[in-house]
């Protein structure tokens, strides 16, 4: 929970960037508010990754859950790339996708989330991003409003 016991952890976030970025006191003022759809959000996803992977489970188990998870929220596409020392010492790339997913040109810009992640593990620093292809929602809350071209 964002907001702890009694509202006390926006407090301490709402201090430490009060006094990191020296503003006055009682100028920063911190909301939090719930995601509406956590399939479709990478930074989410990205997070669920890493404390799956903190917690011991297998890289590919847990990449092709977040896939799932990510492609049964009604996303048009997803993709997972983890990288660094994964087994043994020797580092490597996987790559786990599903869907398509558009990576160039406005629509690339407009229809993918993106988030960077790296986890600190045992053997060393596992970088994790995610990529989630939106959906086209005419309404502009799951998705962004701008039809996709040529489709």
């Amino acid at each position: 929970n964002v907001l702890g016991e009694n509202g006390r952890r926006i407090r301490e976030l709402t201090s430490v960037v009060q006094k990191r970025f020296a503003f006055a006191e009682g100028a920063v003022e911190l909301y939090a508010e719930r995601v509406q759809n956590r399939g479709l959000c990478a930074q989410a996803q990205a997070e669920s990754l890493k404390f799956k992977l903190l917690g011991g489970l297998a890289v590919r188990r847990a990449c092709y859950g977040v896939v799932r998870f990510v492609m049964e929220a009604s996303a048009k596409g997803c993709e997972v790339i983890v990288t660094g020392k994964l087994r043994g010492q020797r580092a490597k790339a996987m790559k786990f996708g599903d869907g398509y997913m558009i990576k160039t040109g406005h629509a690339g810009q407009v229809y993918t989330d993106t988030a960077v992640r790296h986890v600190l593990m045992r053997q060393g620093v596992i970088g994790i991003k995610v990529a989630i292809m939106l959906p086209h929602d005419p309404k502009g809350q799951l998705g962004p409003k701008i039809p996709l071209d040529d489709v």
